[in-house]
């Protein structure tokens, strides 16, 4: 039997590293956290879909409706701040 209470809470930097590190993997470019991907060329559109099926797989989350837009996913930081909201814990640190 598991105890819910052993599992931590996602942390921004959790969150963050795991982001750059799949980013860096399918890039081949190393990202600060506050580039905007798509306007820097970075990434495309049809990339987004990719980034929203890893976020949802790596931390269980389900992106739906209003967060289902491309300014979620424009930066590292957005996709943090969208990941620690939907996990449910907004402060994430």
């Amino acid at each position: 039997m598991s105890d819910p209470t052993t599992t931590s809470p996602l942390s921004a930097q959790d969150v963050q590293t795991e982001l750059k590190r799949f980013l860096t993997e399918r890039t081949k470019t190393d990202w600060a956290a506050d580039t905007d991907l798509f306007a820097t060329g970075g990434v495309s559109s049809l990339f987004a879909m990719e980034l929203v099926v890893h976020v949802e797989n790596t931390f269980g989350i389900a992106v739906e409706g209003p967060d289902l837009k491309i300014d979620n996913f424009r930066t590292v930081n957005a996709m943090t701040e969208l990941v620690l909201r939907l996990a449910g814990n907004d402060a994430g640190e």
